[in-house]
């Protein structure tokens, strides 16, 4: 009789590039023959992958690991949050394993100290795309890890290290493969987009048996050669995104671009530390609008940075309407342990600080609204994500999963299906539209 299969229950908190690391620890396990469950209690052991981004991050990081400890008390812990082991040691004694993030091999060993199995060759089968969390119609590629910078509200760099681009072969190799797998969206995450490739100097690489350089414009032409929309996030505002404008694509390489600006005002973005913070964001957006008129720009910023005053946060406001942000993300500034910035005077409380929050959001739903009503007429191709009793849900090249508004959608479609519409309506930060 064949053994039965170690049962691995596995929590992942965190960012798009956390998903990709638990993708590659659960391709791994399951190559092994180890299955995964959805309850603690059916658990032989259960691993929490986390996050330590900012202290909201960190807290829900210890709580997964609580609730893990208490209802099954077997539990490796990784991820980002896995940097500070000390911490989580002091809290949790008991936990099996702690290693730090994109460090499957670790996770890997820890299981096998714990939870050992019998090879069985039977099992050791997973598709070549291998395990995914996401929907099967889109996948995260992940093209480097760490980051060069020092912003001085981040931690990244201590918990990732440096940066190292993937061979472009192998980055092209894996989205092949996803695409032969049925993956019609492949969305690029990385800690710095734009930076591909300056580790290694931009050598030359080999895709296909092709010598091609390894950089930010390369990478965009050989993506936008597979046939499938691909989103390009965590983009720097570098001058080389220029470079790739021209090669966006409707039917490829997205004209959507995430860029985490964090800041418009100079004093700001200087006092951050931020990487191209010398180029006000206002003077990017317009020269790279001018080229591609119709970039969806999606953006982050941080609010109650030390020293912010009324006057740069009104920047700020002013930035998102003049700048026509289409999608914002925003988050309070965290004094986040080990942060540079923590040292710097005149820390905004906390009260002002959720305050501007407030009324940045505010803001910027009024901008989402207009934004929004423009296309109201338009037509325009929506991927098919989910199917209700009320109609479709779906996204244009302009909404990226999870983070951005939706698509509703009267007519007939399949999940991972493309469909043409025509927009009917709008509000805040959703459209609604009919099979044309």
């Amino acid at each position: 009789m064949r053994p039965t299969e170690p049962a691995i229950g596995f929590v992942s908190l965190g960012c798009p590039k956390a998903v990709v690391d638990a993708e590659h620890i659960l391709t791994r396990l399951r190559a092994e023959g180890y299955r995964t469950v959805g309850g603690y209690d059916e658990a032989d052991l259960v691993i929490i992958n986390t996050c330590g981004f900012i202290d909201s991050a960190v807290t829900e990081s210890l709580d997964a690991i609580d609730e893990a400890v208490q209802a099954n008390g077997r539990v490796i812990v990784t991820g980002c949050l896995g940097s500070r082991a000390d911490t989580i040691r002091a809290r949790y004694p008991q936990v099996l394993a702690i290693t730090g993030p994109h460090d499957d091999q670790a996770v890997i060993a820890a299981v096998h100290r714990h939870l050992p199995r019998p090879h069985d060759p039977f099992l050791d089968l997973v598709p070549p795309q291998g395990i995914r969390l996401t929907p099967t119609h889109y996948a995260y590629l992940k093209i480097s890890e760490g980051c060069n910078h020092r912003c001085r509200f981040c931690i990244i760099p201590s918990l990732r290290g440096p940066l190292v681009s993937r061979p472009l072969g192998d980055i092209v190799q894996e989205a092949e493969t996803l695409v032969r797998a049925g993956v019609r969206e492949i969305l690029v995450v990385s800690q710095d987009t734009s930076a591909y490739g300056a580790d290694t100097k931009h050598r030359v690489g080999f895709v296909g048996g092709r010598a091609v350089r390894m950089s930010f414009a390369e990478l965009v032409r050989e993506l936008g050669r597979l046939g499938v929309w691909v989103r390009l996030h965590y983009v720097y505002p570098y001058p080389s995104v220029e470079d790739i404008l021209p090669l966006l694509d409707i039917e490829g390489v997205l004209p959507y671009l995430d860029v985490p600006f964090q800041h418009a005002h100079p004093r700001v973005l200087q006092a951050m530390l931020r990487p191209a913070g010398r180029v006000h964001p206002l003077a990017c957006i317009k020269a790279w609008r001018s080229i591609r008129p119709d970039l969806v720009i999606r953006s982050t910023f941080i609010v109650g940075f030390p020293g912010e005053t009324e006057e740069e946060f009104t920047t700020l406001l002013d930035f998102v309407a003049d700048a026509g942000i289409d999608r914002l993300g925003a988050f309070t500034y965290s004094p986040v342990e080990g942060a540079a910035a923590n040292a710097l005077a005149d820390p905004v409380p906390e009260a002002v600080r959720e305050e501007r929050l407030e009324r940045l959001m505010t803001h910027q739903a009024a901008v989402s609204a207009a934004r929004l009503a423009r296309r109201v007429g338009q037509t325009c191709d929506v991927l098919i994500d989910a199917t209700t009793d009320q109609g479709l849900i779906g996204r244009s090249y302009a909404e990226a999963p999870d983070i951005d508004g939706v698509f509703h959608v009267q007519g007939k479609g399949r999940v991972g299906e493309r469909v043409r519409v025509r927009v009917t309506d709008s509000d805040t930060h959703d459209l609604f539209a009919v099979v044309s």
